[in-house]
């Protein structure tokens, strides 16, 4: 993560909610804060959660910072990010991706190119307590925004030309966060309005028509002790790019999943592992499926 963007988060906090609050390591349940994702919000690896991230709670501040890496058959995806959260209410995060193409790309001559991505979040809670309400019905409940603007390097001239999309975009979405204590279950559900394309690392939209869609995200996580969880992941994907001058199916766009394994020694670090199913990137390209490795390691205040 880049100084200024945690110097801007920081001077965020300061701005929002004063200089005398200080940031703690509040009184949620491990691994209630959820992980970072690879867009910098607080959930799991691929998917938002209504939780806010860090331990802080009512009255108090948080903060985390996040390193992953992914790597498939023909990609390497690294990230990393910070967030600030505050009252158990509100997060604000920054998360920079580098997408290197390997040789997945030389049919065009593209070799070794590497897509840039900076994300800036913003998440509320608007309604219920994943804890508090643990024994109703009621889940925790939240809106976020996803800021994205990739630098394609010498893939943009194709892309923002030929194909139609644009190298910047806006998604909203809604989470709702159901935690059962007793079975030790976490079931969420994000429905995300988006164009971007591959996460935005391919742009936004295309010329084939690439109006924003709603697409269902879902995490469902299983605490087998209370240091130590498990789980599922399936995120929908938007297909724009799919009919393009390239050819039908020579961008298809396919959903995303994952199986992962989340440890957390204590409130400060927490590391996730996970086997991740990334679909058909680039097919004409790359035909085969892109199922590899996660790894992520966030610390928190």
């Amino acid at each position: 993560m880049r100084r200024p963007a945690i110097a801007l988060l920081a001077g965020l906090a300061a701005l929002l909610f004063g200089p005398s609050t200080q940031a703690q390591s509040g009184g949620k349940l491990l691994l209630t804060g959820g992980v970072s994702s690879i867009d910098g919000v607080a959930g799991g690896g691929l998917t938002p959660w209504a939780v806010t991230g860090s331990y802080a709670t009512t009255g108090e501040i948080g903060a985390t910072a996040f390193a992953t890496r992914v790597r498939t058959g023909s990609y390497g995806l690294s990230v990393c990010g910070a967030a600030l959260s505050a009252w158990d209410r509100v997060e604000l995060s920054a998360a920079r991706q580098d997408l290197d193409t390997g040789n997945s790309l030389a049919p065009l001559g593209l070799a070794g190119l590497h897509l840039k991505q900076h994300i800036f979040g913003a998440k509320v809670r608007i309604a219920g307590d994943a804890v508090l309400d643990s024994d109703t019905l009621m889940p925790q409940i939240a809106v976020g925004l996803e800021h994205k603007k990739v630098r394609a390097g010498a893939l943009g001239p194709i892309l923002f030309g030929p194909l139609g999309a644009k190298d910047s975009g806006t998604d909203v979405y809604i989470s709702a966060t159901k935690l059962l204590l007793a079975p030790g279950l976490l079931v969420n559900l994000t429905l995300r309005t988006t164009q971007a394309n591959q996460n935005g690392l391919l742009g936004f939209g295309g010329a084939q028509g690439g109006s924003a869609r709603l697409e269902p995200e879902l995490s469902l996580a299983k605490l087998l002790r209370r240091d130590l969880a498990v789980g599922f992941e399936f995120r929908a994907k938007p297909d724009n790019l799919n009919r393009s001058v390239l050819g039908t199916g020579a961008l298809k766009e396919d959903d995303w999943k994952d199986l992962f394994v989340a440890w957390a020694p204590s409130k400060h670090v927490s590391l996730t592992g996970a086997w991740v199913d990334l679909g058909r990137i680039a097919p004409a390209a790359q035909p085969r499926r892109q199922t590899g490795s996660y790894l992520s390691l966030q610390f928190a205040l």
